[in-house]
């Protein structure tokens, strides 16, 4: 049978293996299948909580490491994560053996979202949040909706769920789909709606520059019907040059006259925000939310026109909204001890960084913000975005910059340098601090905070655990 392995699923599918299993999306995926009935087994390099737990606590059989022998089961179905190559000795098993096999997108259309509508949300900022309150407010109008998201939503507890409604919400992410695939894996969604919040270069992985990552936009704005709905940002220049002359529907939202949904008057009240929304010249209605910032508030907005399209009473979306929690590392609390508040979040692109900060800044106005940043993205430790970074930390008041903990990953002529941005930091007239470890980090911070303080941490991993550590050392 070598050589017969075919990227297609076939019928009759009972058994099913995902290669790198481990991952927050594939993880997800796992436990929808298992819910699903499936027999459910996966594999990964490193098996370890609490996703590891989590997965066992659901009956799914781990295997720790990869190899051929994981496949001696003869699956019907192998799912292979993007982040495993060609030569992986498994992905090596399934070709010599003939194993059907497919990606997460094309898992995710045929297992979650058949005989769905599909929503898609995509952008570079702004993914997690969106969908989150999507899912949220469908749910709580009655419309039991299915969703798969990046990040865990916390009014679900989960970052997925298998609804026996109509609608199917997916964070579409612009990332490449697998070895044998490296479009984008948006593209593989055929949404009823789709949201996109905005443009910018990132994943310098996988994308060479901005016009890179238009292109791929352009073509998933391109395979939309024409009968279908895009709703996009008003204030994203990138966005403006690719919906011209497209046969889609679209929709604008953001703050300019014109826009078909737009964000009128905003007022904080800690905890709450207060905005009114006017839709084509009329109060649509007024809604308040915990999230914080403009950012989110333009996220919440996008939502609010797509409920409005499926026929969400304004009051439905108000109560929703009123209870929305939030994803967990998106402007997460994790802690206050003596007065002093630890919060998490996943910002890392500069202008997440900079949207971030300025979104706390007013629920924090009687202590300081002490903003620390752990580099570790693709795209982060490269030297990219070196000259951009400086100015995202200006409404901070003190800044903490760690070493990024894979820069041998980066080839040394790429290689961002946090000793670099501290020191332009400190030429804007910033209070920055470079750091070789996360220790030293905790050390400082117990040292220099006091009553009223925000220690915002953004990293998009884990930080060797530096919350809980800094909570406990507080």
């Amino acid at each position: 049978m070598s050589g017969l392995s075919k990227n297609i699923i076939p019928d009759n599918v009972k058994k099913i293996h995902l290669i790198a299993v481990c991952g927050t999306g594939m993880g997800a995926l796992a436990c929808m299948l298992k819910d699903m009935d499936y027999e459910v087994t996966g594999s990964d390099q490193r098996v370890y909580p609490p996703m590891s737990d989590f997965l066992v606590r659901k009956g799914i059989f781990l295997m720790e490491g990869f190899g051929a022998d994981n496949l001696s089961h003869r699956p019907d179905l192998v799912i292979v994560g993007n982040a495993v190559r060609k030569d992986n000795p498994e992905v090596v098993r399934m070709i010599e053996t003939g194993l059907f096999y497919c990606s997460m997108p094309q898992a995710l259309n045929r297992f979650a979202a058949k005989g769905k509508k599909t929503l898609l949300v995509t952008g570079t900022h702004g993914k997690t949040t969106t969908s989150s309150i999507l899912a949220w407010i469908l749910y709580k109008a009655g419309l039991d909706p299915s969703f798969m998201i990046g990040g865990i939503v916390k009014n679900f507890d989960s970052n997925y769920r298998i609804g026996n409604g109509d609608y199917f919400v997916v964070e579409g992410d612009e990332y490449d789909t697998a070895f044998f695939d490296k479009g984008p894996k948006f593209l593989h969604f055929n949404s009823s709606i789709t949201v996109l919040t905005s443009i910018e270069f990132d994943h310098a992985d996988i994308f060479r520059d901005l016009e890179h990552v238009k292109q791929t936009f352009g073509n998933m704005i391109g395979k939309i019907p024409p009968a279908n709905l895009l709703i996009v940002c008003d204030g994203d220049e990138n966005i403006d040059s690719l919906i011209k002359n497209r046969d889609c529907v679209t929709e604008r939202y953001g703050r300019k006259e014109d826009s078909s949904w737009k964000l009128g008057s905003v007022y904080v009240k800690p905890p709450w925000t207060f905005f009114d929304v006017i839709k084509k010249g009329y109060i649509f209605g007024t809604f308040k939310t915990k999230l914080v910032g403009e950012h989110n508030l333009l996220n919440a907005l996008s939502v609010i026109a797509v409920a409005d399209h499926l026929s969400v009473p304004a009051s439905a979306i108000s109560e929703a909204l009123e209870t929305f929690e939030g994803a967990k590392r998106r402007q997460e609390v994790r802690g206050v001890k003596k007065g002093i508040t630890v919060m998490d979040d996943f910002a890392h692109h500069p202008t997440a960084v900079r949207e971030t900060i300025k979104a706390v800044k007013p629920f924090y106005s009687s202590g300081r913000i002490i903003a620390v940043f752990e580099p570790r993205t693709n795209s982060s430790m490269r030297k990219v975005f070196q000259d951009i970074y400086p100015v995202s930390f200006d409404v901070a008041d003190i800044v903490c910059i760690s070493r990024p903990p894979l820069l041998d990953k980066i080839p040394p002529g790429e290689r961002f340098s946090s000793k670099q941005l501290v020191e332009d930091l400190k030429r804007r007239g910033k209070d920055a601090h470079y750091f070789d470890d996360t220790q030293s980090i905790i050390n400082f911070l117990v040292k220099e905070s006091k009553a009223g303080d925000l220690l915002l941490i953004m990293s998009n991993g884990g930080f060797e655990n530096i919350h809980e550590r800094l909570l406990k050392a507080l």
